[in-house]
């Protein structure tokens, strides 16, 4: 992806999630964190809440406000939250969308590890 590109990702239900990618990470609104994970949208707001008050990640580098105008004309802020924040939230969700997300990145995090300790295994030869 791109810098500013949007990808549209298909939910196993059908629903369309549009994933904008800024500043080397994605940004995507609590709405679409609960489609993501198949679950209501206040169950994420929660979890949001409970990373920022627990002081597990910063709002202020996690979160940003979008402003949009809608069809009636009038200005409406949309805060987007970024990968850090998926992820953190992904771990806390009990669906089984989060499970397999959470199985996704377990996996990437192990191949990561692996193929970077085979890296410097074979620098260090």
């Amino acid at each position: 992806m791109q810098k500013g590109e949007i990808q549209i990702f298909k939910t196993e239900q059908g629903s369309d999630i549009q994933v904008k990618l800024d500043n080397e990470t994605v940004w995507l609104d609590a709405h679409l964190i609960a489609t993501l994970f198949n679950v209501n949208r206040p169950a994420i707001v929660k979890h949001i809440q409970n990373i920022y008050t627990s002081k597990e990640l910063n709002e202020d580098s996690t979160c940003s406000i979008l402003e949009q105008v809608a069809s009636d004309g009038k200005r409406r802020k949309m805060n987007l939250y970024n990968l850090d924040i998926i992820i953190s939230v992904g771990y806390r969700v009990n669906s089984k969308q989060a499970t397999q997300f959470r199985q996704w990145a377990t996996q990437r995090l192990k191949d990561y590890l692996v193929q970077g300790y085979a890296a410097n295994q074979k620098r260090l030869e």
